[in-house]
């Protein structure tokens, strides 16, 4: 397969493909004419990084994730231990993501929004975090 046909089929960019074969995630073979010439494996490959980007693992743990899935011997427990460290820092972030909302809402509920130029929001966001 080449670079279009492969990306149409794993719903990667063309661009990232490249960007992952430069980084040494892919390696696919190449033609006598110098085009990659992609394999039903590189395609696996491909669809397996575009779904663990899309839970969002950073780089470094997709090359761990994809090395242990191409090691049939792999114990489960490292996977695990990949995904739930993953997870926890999920959590942190969504943790974050409701004290932010929850800040930035109290701020909007104590804000009057009328033509006055007292704003809450704006001494609220001018105090030193804590």
């Amino acid at each position: 397969m080449n670079i279009g046909h492969v990306a149409d089929r794993s719903g990667l960019p063309a661009k990232t493909i490249r960007y992952y074969e430069d980084i040494k995630l892919i390696r696919p073979a190449r033609d006598a004419n110098g085009y990659r010439a992609f394999s039903e494996a590189d395609l696996h490959k491909l669809t397996f990084l575009s779904r663990a980007r899309a839970l969002g693992f950073s780089i470094e743990d997709c090359r761990a994730l994809l090395a242990l899935w191409e090691d049939q011997s792999r114990a489960s427990a490292d996977v695990k231990q990949i995904a739930g460290e993953h997870l926890d820092e999920i959590d942190r972030k969504i943790a974050d993501l409701k004290a932010m909302r929850d800040t930035l809402a109290g701020l909007v509920r104590d804000c009057a929004g009328d033509g006055r130029p007292d704003c809450p929001i704006l001494t609220g966001l001018s105090k030193p975090r804590g």
